[in-house]
């Protein structure tokens, strides 16, 4: 992504990407201590991207793209943050860390599809709507860097659910 794209759907596309990675590191890591490291930034990055998602970009979209995608989006992003705050109080002793991880990973490939990869997606509906996708961009991007140096210095709050 260039600097100057303000595309919201570009933004948020490459949050998408370099979670993609984050996941993908942590499946090749070794140590635990390793592994502890990446899912927490896995799970900061996911805390950030929701909460821009749902305070700029979802309510942009409400009444111009299908509502019953919307929706769902919440109810994934809600399923997300169950396992992102518990993965973050639990730690890398819990049995079952490695798992919550795994299947974090597996709910959000399954909801990137449905932003941006299958027919008829959420990301093609919003340009088709009548939304201004830089100056959502420019305001997600705003947000984003408020939350990026909120996790750098007081840290973020446990994620909060919309829909549960």
């Amino acid at each position: 992504m260039q600097p100057t794209d303000k595309d919201v759907t570009h933004i948020l596309a490459a949050d998408h990407r370099a979670v993609e990675a984050l996941f993908e590191e942590f499946e090749k890591a070794s140590s635990t201590e390793r592994k502890a490291k990446i899912a927490e930034k896995i799970c900061t990055e996911l805390k950030i991207h929701a909460q821009v998602e749902e305070e700029v970009f979802y309510p942009a979209l409400k009444g111009k793209i299908d509502d019953d995608l919307l929706k769902e989006a919440y109810v994934e992003h809600d399923g997300a943050k169950l396992l992102i705050n518990d993965i973050l109080a639990s730690g890398p002793d819990d049995e079952y860390f490695e798992a919550k991880v795994t299947v974090l990973s597996e709910e959000i490939k399954h909801h990137v599809k449905e932003e941006e990869k299958q027919h008829d997606n959420m990301f093609q509906q919003a340009r088709a709507a009548d939304v201004d996708l830089e100056a959502l961009g420019e305001r997600l991007l705003a947000r984003k860097d408020e939350l990026k140096r909120q996790a750098e210095t007081a840290g973020l709050p446990p994620a909060e659910l919309v829909t549960m």
